[in-house]
């Protein structure tokens, strides 16, 4: 999408296919607030708050070029886990965006996969049981793009709670000045900042 009428456009469109502002926020790569301007002030009655809108459909579209990107990411892990004195158990995956990368950078590192499901209604996520168990593993949780933190902040709790440690979160694009979520390092291949 080239303009912020698109954006809006698209945002009322996946409103009205039922998706709720969390879900919007995903598919369009925005923050919950901006999206929440999208659908509600419109376009052009406000300016509308800062964000970056990521989209990365040319990577998405062919698991090759998907790969290569979760190469880097597991090259950063394993920089981290070399410098932090670390090592980890399994990969956590974000639903939706973040289950390619992880399971790329599980196969990379020859480790297990585990997928998180953020609920955007209930306070608790939950973890798939059809992929490996959390409780005692040592964790770095992936995700695509990093916006306000509120999912990776809940992934952190989810994971404590469940008996997991989480060790690092590694993302595609951190859209904060953040270096950490609630105390676990982050890390990005790239950093975008509205000035």
């Amino acid at each position: 999408m080239k303009s912020v009428k698109e954006l809006a456009s698209r945002a009322l469109e996946l409103r009205k296919r039922g998706l709720d502002t969390k879900e919007i926020a995903t598919e369009l790569h925005l923050s919950t607030n901006t999206v929440e301007w999208l659908l509600t002030k419109g376009y052009e009655e406000e300016e509308a708050p800062k964000d970056v809108k990521i989209g990365w459909r040319s990577i998405g579209i062919y698991p090759y070029r998907i790969s290569k990107i979760a190469e880097v990411m597991s090259d950063i892990i394993l920089e981290e886990m070399d410098k932090r004195d670390f090592v980890i158990d399994s990969v956590v995956g974000i639903l939706i965006n973040g289950i390619p990368y992880a399971t790329f950078i599980a196969e990379e590192l020859g480790v297990e996969m585990i997928v998180y499901r953020p609920h955007p209604q209930r306070e608790e996520g939950a973890f798939s049981s059809n992929y490996a168990h959390i409780e005692g593993k040592k964790v770095v949780i992936v995700d695509d793009v990093l916006s306000t933190g509120e999912t990776i902040k809940k992934a952190i709790e989810d994971i404590k709670n469940a008996g997991g440690e989480p060790k690092l979160v590694v993302v595609m694009v951190n859209k904060t000045p953040r270096d950490e979520v609630n105390g676990v390092p982050l890390r990005a291949l790239i950093r975008a900042l509205p000035l």
